[in-house]
């Protein structure tokens, strides 16, 4: 007679019982992470949040190509009757593109470059000097990136006018050379973060063979914070490249502008001569697009050139985007 304890070793042994642990096994693998189950989780998720992002995208280039019959169709959503190159024509030749884009990355990148290097001279001095109130300065700093620009805009505004510094890119270099510019902060707490990483024996050494503070943080120092430059100057680049409220306030009445707000300004000089509602009207939404379109473009070719280095920078910087 067959004894209990034997029972669930002869199952084992069973057709089914083979099958049920092959199946999972597929199901949620030897470690659950190397299961089917948990890709088609994760792989269903990731979809979903890249759905999410990529759907603005995506009406803005379909949109980008539509006509006046298609915007006035309510039967076309998604794919335009016809590839239409008028809308991206108007911005060519009406917002002129070319000229508008130069003056865009000459905003970005001078302001860039000054917060880039401030960033890097500050963050140094916190992270390898000693000095008094150096943590309430540090917590000063800090929150400098909680307040809102909103709060700080009218006394801003107000001091730059003082020192005639509006409709001027020197409105936005000045305090990126103080390190007040765009997001500052987090400039000054990558390379905080970098610089504390560095041993302080190399340092030492270079002091022994008679070198100063500034030969040491030239020669030795900024080598090897490559990876921190690199993150830093791309993120101000952006920052200052998407900026609208600031440089609609700061640059009010010339005719340095950024792409963006050249754009709206084409628009609503436009649609103001038409009533609401006209068919004018409507198109201006498809030459906004288009707009758009052109806008993003410059930034995606920069991403494009410069992925690697931008994902090396992020991983030996541990920053995680949060």
């Amino acid at each position: 007679m067959m004894k209990l304890s034997e029972v669930p070793k002869r199952v084992k042994n069973f057709p089914q019982g083979r099958a049920y642990k092959r199946l999972r096994k597929i199901l949620f693998g030897m470690k659950f992470t190397d299961g089917l189950f948990y890709k088609v989780s994760v792989y269903a998720l990731l979809i979903s949040l890249s759905y999410i992002y990529l759907y603005p995208v995506l009406y803005m280039v379909t949109g980008s190509f539509m006509t006046m019959e298609d915007i006035i169709d309510v039967a076309v959503q998604w794919i335009p009757s016809s590839l239409n190159f008028v809308n991206y024509q108007i911005v060519f030749s009406e917002i002129g593109y070319f000229s508008t884009l130069f003056d865009a990355v000459y905003l970005a990148i001078v302001p860039a470059i000054s917060a880039t290097v401030s960033a890097a001279l500050v963050g140094y001095g916190f992270a390898k000097f000693d000095f008094p109130f150096k943590k309430l300065l540090f917590i000063l700093m800090i929150m400098t990136f909680i307040v809102p620009p909103q709060i700080t805009m009218l006394p801003m505004f107000r001091m730059f006018s003082q020192y005639n510094l509006l409709g001027s890119i020197r409105a936005f270099v000045y305090p990126a050379i103080l390190s007040n510019g765009l997001n500052a902060a987090i400039f000054i707490l990558i390379f905080f973060q970098f610089f504390r990483m560095v041993p302080k024996s190399l340092i030492e050494s270079a002091e022994l063979d008679g070198a100063n503070a500034f030969t040491i943080f030239i020669r030795i120092i900024i080598p090897l914070a490559v990876p921190s430059i690199i993150i830093v100057f791309l993120f101000s680049f952006v920052w200052y490249y998407n900026e609208t409220y600031l440089s609609g306030l700061y640059l009010r009445g010339s005719d340095l502008l950024s792409l963006p707000l050249r754009i709206d300004q084409y628009i609503s000089n436009f649609t103001s001569i038409y009533p609401e509602g006209s068919p004018a009207r409507e198109r201006m939404q498809a030459v906004k697009l288009a707009g758009n379109v052109l806008t993003l473009l410059p930034l995606l070719t920069l991403y494009f050139f410069t992925q690697r280095y931008f994902v090396e920078s992020i991983d030996r910087t541990g920053i995680t985007g949060e």
